[in-house]
């Protein structure tokens, strides 16, 4: 937000602070100042070796040679038809200047001026922005002739002057502007641009900056005066006001002025509102505008006569309510804009006015006539005409006019100006939250500025609808308190002091301060949070800089682990090393995405989504590891993802249960392409299964088993199995379903994916120590036996394991053989063993052992010892 310096005067006395000490002030507070804007103010100085905090841009007016002047007679050029010459004196003698500035040609050889014209003029050898020029170019004026008239001097525009970008005319100050004033001194000023973030939205306003200036100074802020006289019917018996969700609209308030004329504003207005970045209209639109940049209530003006046109003989009644949905509403940007049932009105009777806290509408809008506009064919109009396709029921300027000021729903506000895409200002602050306190002020404000420059009458009273009054927090603070989380030693009387300057209410209760938050305030919580909002604001007005810089003194508390996190992580780390890549993606996603997967009844749903696509929580791991991977599917010949995280399932009148998951996927080539490959194989199930066998090794799971599975619908059939440990599953894995993969853009690779329950792993993790290395030799022998094709190896080797006991160490599956030399619907399975025991085992405890094994197998499967 830009803020002149002169404006925030008014409410403060900034004498002996320069704006660099302003500027320095504000962000060490929280408010950090981009940039200083300087037009016509003196810029710093800085030797060399100082540093520079700020931006700065600008120019400084020299008060020799830049002066305030009046024009007294406009006469033409003998030699250019489209150039003027100017009878001006600038307090100390006549001078005659040359200039083409349109906006005083029609003045040309009317004679002596009846009223003369206050300008801004720049003397011979003066330096000015070069007003034909792009952009910012500093030239010096110079004596020269034009078309035969000698020109050493000029009025000025604004671009000249660094004000604004405006170089179509020349600036016409205010008739009571003293003539030969330095213009410095005259309208001089320096513009602070500072970056309002939303913890500070209340001070995105004039007086708010002023407000914390005045805390950080210890300065007196002078509260605006609002003053205006009344007379006429009541607004009441002319307008009421309907809320329909006080939720979506607190408050709403209506004030009325009748008989203005609409005209410019005084200049000073003018150049304020253009220094902070506002376009000045005329005087209705620009007093809105001026009273929502001086107290951050943003105001909407009505040309009442339309309203009654409207209503007819009754009443004029206003409410706000929902738009219903495909409702069309031709807002004051002349875009006729589709709502929805999300978007809130202002409607009378006869259907909607404006889109609530974002624009008005174009039907309702303040009219002037005076102007020249362009009708929808683009052809100019006459002063006073009714542009067609722009205005159909008006040909004249309005007269009367209902002023709104009202509070709305910051989140309403900031979804219906993200979807019609209407960042304005209005809706800059309505989103941030605006305090229904201010609509009253701001109204009144606003009534005050059209009397005095719009010469209306304001009607009696206002309406004022508040169905919906915020609580003012309240929070209790000690000096303990200050002391633990800020590290300072301050009195109650010194924190209620603090808290005063910045409007707090403070009742010293004993070792106590009851603070009670200030009706601009909305970001003021009760209990622990209010707590550190509270504390907040004694920092800031103490200044954080004041606060000493201490070492921790307290004892370092002791260090725990958490097993779970570093379960995990090792988790992570196996993965890792399997040649797999980490993914994090949004727990946040779509019924729709996940449907491509599987489907779920229900869902955790969002209360505010940031996007559709982001509309619900998680109940597929699988689905935002595919998403990945389908959108990396051309980056790479092989993909292999992983994702540790969780999933949500709802859980009615309680929050969601939150199950850790892991999910894997991998598509693509076995091997990298090569010189020496050329046709590497595609990763399949047994790929899958390898990483996995080796993954659980590394968290020393035993008594691992793999058995088939047909009942997971995102895995093939067939081409899948489920993981148990101890006879518990963990999860299951296989090559992924061909109907759930024409969901997806995967190439023609298999994709093989796996999910497990990150609970039921980590419980079966054993908790496991230092082995010691055996000093006894251990005995290696193969055998081979034939079974059944049916016969699963995974029973072969659990009964091996159970017949050796401990003296088996280890048994490896090395070889599959079939062959119809052992038969029709036989197998033979060639395992490599391990015996290890507490002493040297000689042939004959190997033979006895292995005798054991075959006869076991053989009474439970019909086993056969191969020869």
């Amino acid at each position: 937000m830009k803020i002149p310096l002169s404006w925030l005067k008014d409410f403060i006395d900034l004498n002996g602070l320069s704006v660099e000490d302003i500027a320095r002030k504000l962000t060490l507070a929280g408010m950090e100042v981009d940039e200083i804007l300087y037009a016509g103010l003196p810029m710093p100085v800085y030797k060399d070796g100082e540093k520079h905090e700020f931006k700065t841009n600008g120019i400084a007016w020299d008060k020799e040679k830049i002066v305030v002047a009046e024009i007294r007679e406009v006469k033409p050029h003998p030699n250019a038809d489209k150039l003027t010459l100017l009878d001006l004196f600038d307090g100390k003698q006549e001078q005659v200047v040359l200039t083409g500035a349109p906006n005083i040609f029609h003045l040309k050889g009317a004679g002596k001026l009846e009223k003369p014209i206050k300008v801004a003029y720049a003397k011979e050898g003066s330096t000015l922005y070069d007003g034909h020029a792009d952009g910012q170019v500093l030239m010096t004026l110079k004596r020269a002739k034009i078309r035969g008239v000698d020109s050493y001097s000029m009025v000025c525009s604004e671009k000249e002057l660094g004000i604004t970008e405006e170089s179509d005319g020349i600036i016409i100050l205010d008739d009571d502007a003293p003539v030969g004033m330095p213009l410095a001194d005259y309208i001089g000023d320096a513009v602070l641009d500072i970056s309002i973030l939303p913890n500070m939205a209340r001070n995105a306003n004039v007086i708010g900056i002023a407000r914390e200036l005045a805390a950080l100074t210890g300065r007196e802020l002078k509260q605006p005066k609002i003053e205006f006289k009344t007379s006429g019917e009541s607004v009441n018996d002319l307008v009421s006001i309907e809320i329909t969700n006080s939720e979506l609209n607190p408050r709403f308030v209506a004030g009325l002025i009748r008989n203005v004329k609409i005209k410019p504003s005084p200049y000073q207005i003018q150049r304020r509102l253009k220094l902070a970045g506002i376009r000045a209209i005329n005087n209705i639109v620009d007093a809105t505008n001026y009273a929502m940049l001086e107290l951050g209530e943003p105001l909407h003006a009505f040309d009442y006569d339309v309203l009654k046109a409207r209503a007819g003989k009754n009443k004029i009644k206003i409410n706000t309510r929902v738009a219903k949905d495909g409702e069309k509403l031709t807002t004051l940007d002349g875009v006729e804009r589709k709502l929805t049932a999300k978007n809130v009105l202002v409607c009378d009777e006869k259907g909607s006015l404006s889109l609530a806290g974002v624009m008005g509408g174009s039907e309702s809008e303040v009219y002037d006539a005076s102007k020249e506009v362009l009708d929808a064919k683009g052809i100019e109009t006459k002063p006073g005409e009714i542009p067609q396709g722009k205005i159909t029921s008006r040909g004249k300027s309005t007269v009367n006019i209902l002023l709104e000021g009202a509070a709305w729903n910051f989140i309403n506000i900031r979804r219906t100006a993200k979807q019609h895409n209407l960042p304005s200002e209005a809706s800059f602050r309505f989103s941030r939250g605006v305090h229904p306190a201010l609509a009253e002020i701001g109204v009144k404000r606003g009534l005050q500025y059209m009397a005095e420059w719009a010469g209306g009458t304001v009607a009696p009273g206002l309406v004022d609808v508040y169905p919906l009054k915020p609580k003012d927090s309240v929070v209790e603070v000690t000096s303990q308190d200050a002391k633990k989380l800020l590290g300072i030693d301050l009195t109650v009387k010194e924190i209620a002091a603090l808290l005063e300057r910045l409007e707090f209410k403070c009742e010293i209760k004993d070792t106590k301060v009851r603070v009670t938050a200030p009706s601009h305030r909305m970001d003021i919580d009760e209990g622990v949070v209010g707590l550190a909002d509270v504390l907040e604001e004694v920092a800031r007005s103490y200044g954080f800089d004041n606060i000493p810089v201490t070492t921790m003194a307290d004892a370092l508390p002791p260090q725990v682990g958490n097993p779970i996190h570093e379960w995990e992580e090792h988790l992570r780390d196996l993965l890792v090393a399997l040649g797999l890549q980490e993914v994090v993606t949004y727990r946040m996603t779509s019924v729709e995405k996940e449907s491509r997967v599987a489907k779920y009844d229900e869902y955790v749903r969002m209360a505010n989504p940031i996007a559709p696509e982001k509309s619900v929580l998680r109940r597929s791991l699988i689905a935002s590891v595919l998403d990945v991977l389908e959108k990396n599917i051309r980056l790479g010949e092989s993909l292999s993802f992983f994702e540790v995280g969780s999933i949500f399932e709802p859980v009615k009148n309680n929050l969601p249960n939150e199950p850790r998951k892991l999910a894997i996927a991998m598509t693509g080539i076995r091997e990298a392409t090569a010189w020496d490959v050329k046709d590497s194989a595609k990763l399949d199930f047994y790929d899958l299964k390898g990483r996995l066998e080796l993954a659980l090794s590394g968290l020393r799971l035993t008594n691992v088993s793999y058995t088939a599975t047909e009942s997971t619908p995102y895995l093939h059939p067939g081409k899948a199995a489920e993981v148990k440990v101890n006879g518990q599953v963990m999860g299951v894995f296989g090559e992924l379903h061909p109907l759930v993969k024409e969901q997806y853009e995967l190439g023609d690779s298999p994709v093989l994916v796996a999910e497990f329950d990150l609970e039921l792993l980590r419980k079966a993790t054993p908790t496991y120590g230092i082995m010691p290395v055996s000093e006894f030799p251990s005995i290696y022998e193969d055998i081979a036996i034939i079974v059944d094709e049916s016969v699963l190896a995974d029973k072969i080797e659990a009964l091996i394991r159970q017949t050796g006991g401990k003296t088996v160490t280890n048994v490896r599956l090395f070889d599959v053989y079939r062959d119809e030399k052992i038969g029709a619907g036989k197998k033979s399975l060639a395992y490599s063993l391990t015996y290890q025991a507490e002493k040297t085992m000689t042939d004959a405890d190997a033979a006895a052992i292995r005798n054991k094994i075959v006869k076991r197998l053989e009474h439970e499967v019909g086993a056969k010892l191969r020869s």
